[in-house]
């Protein structure tokens, strides 16, 4: 049995590391390729927009996010935002109708059915040549929409993914959440340049008119819409690119319990619709998606719950043979032995300090994209302490409630 679990900790190791050198290759040789390739920083004709921002009981913040809409460096005549209101029950209708009157501004309102409805009650009233959506709670950066609309001038990209950052971080999960988003940044960036990325994300991803036309509308997709699009795109072959400096932001959740919630939405999610789409893995007409890409999203989540259970086994372990030792000799305290014969040199501990570095590495990388001024911070180690941990927990749950048909909800 020890063998057994040896081989398979070994295994999902060189997997991991085999991985993140593939990434951070794939990563370098697209920025080199990149940087040969001169891009216009702007357009003989701008082509027209509209910005679909489904609401729900956001009092709080809809306000911020209209305004970060309206101050948008982008032709006002060529700018369209829908404000759907799926049935809020607090006061985000009454805040709204400051811009009842507003040109740019269109007020929907409609019973509740969810985001994706909401999102499909405006789609049809649009004309517009791109269609983007953004969350209620994100805010957008000036010259996002720019930055984005530039990428359409190739033919073959049908959408367009932002970078999001954590809007003003502040405790210990939204530092947490903060590298993680910068971490995003990263992969959405490699994805970009392998052509597989597979999550076209609320706030502001941007979509020709066309894909709806030919592929439809959203769907409920188990609670991660965005998710089941992109999938959906490719799978029809549709090009998705990313603007690594498009930036949006987002409030990240600050209680335990909110984070769980969402994250657990996530994962339920992701492994739902890799259910639906099972057909793309592994599928060489796929491309980098289905060889590399969504197998190694679904081997994150079964590595991550094996590493989970060999940690617990591993302290029921110690805690056993303490008990025994301590029934046998008594309580005693040994110690710490500095000397080099007990330091483990077993090539498990190398391959994994190699993980390490890698990821390190990615987060430099990562901060580097995300146009932050230090190339480590406290945020950075508090994900590397924390985030394993924290994950496998909303992992757990998800895949419970995948097997059980236990669904989740929006919040």
């Amino acid at each position: 049995m020890h063998l057994v679990s040896e081989i398979i900790t070994y295994s999902f190791l060189f997997i991991a590391l085999y991985l993140e050198v593939f990434f951070l290759i794939a990563y370098f040789e697209f920025r080199e390729k990149e940087s040969k390739i001169l891009k216009p920083k702007t357009l003989k004709k701008w082509p027209s927009v509209s910005i679909i921002v489904p609401v729900w009981n956001e009092e709080k913040t809809i306000l911020k996010t209209i305004f970060s809409l309206l101050k948008l460096n982008y032709p006002k005549n060529k700018l369209l935002i829908f404000i759907v209101d799926d049935g809020s029950t607090d006061k985000t209708w009454n805040i709204i109708q400051r811009f009842a009157r507003h040109k740019q501004v269109k007020l929907l309102r409609k019973q509740n059915g969810g985001k994706h409805t909401a999102v499909n009650y405006a789609l049809n009233l649009v004309t517009s040549d791109l269609i983007g959506c953004l969350d209620a709670d994100s805010f957008v950066h000036s010259e996002a929409l720019k930055r984005i609309a530039i990428q359409f001038e190739d033919v073959e990209i049908m959408a367009v993914t932002p970078s999001i950052k954590v809007f003003e971080p502040k405790g210990l999960l939204a530092l947490i959440q903060k590298a993680e988003y910068m971490f995003g940044i990263f992969l959405r960036k490699v994805f970009h340049s392998l052509d597989a990325i597979y999550i076209a994300p609320g706030p502001f991803s941007i979509f020709r008119k066309s894909v709806f036309e030919k592929i439809g509308d959203y769907r409920h997709a188990h609670n991660t819409e965005d998710m089941e699009m992109a999938m959906r795109m490719q799978k029809n072959n549709m090009k998705i690119g990313n603007v690594h400096n498009a930036f949006v932001y987002t409030v990240a959740p600050t209680s335990f319990s909110s984070l769980y919630r969402q994250r657990l939405r996530w994962v339920y999610g992701f492994i739902k619709n890799a259910i639906d789409y099972r057909e793309i893995f592994f599928k060489p007409q796929y491309g980098n998606l289905g060889i590399i890409v969504l197998p190694a999203a679904g081997f994150s989540v079964i590595s991550t719950l094996y590493f989970l259970a060999a940690m617990i086994s591993n302290w029921l372990n110690l805690l056993i043979l303490k008990i025994k030792e301590i029934s046998t000799v008594g309580f005693s305290f040994q110690g710490f032995n500095l000397d080099f014969f007990y330091i483990n040199t077993d090539i498990i501990v190398f391959v994994s300090l190699f993980a390490i570095l890698g990821t390190l590495f990615i987060i430099i990388s990562s901060r580097k994209l995300a146009e932050e001024k230090n190339k480590f911070g406290l945020d950075s180690i508090f994900f590397l302490i924390f985030y394993t941990v924290l994950t496998s927990i909303w992992m757990t749950k998800a895949v419970y409630n995948v097997v059980f048909s236990k669904g989740t909800k929006w919040r």
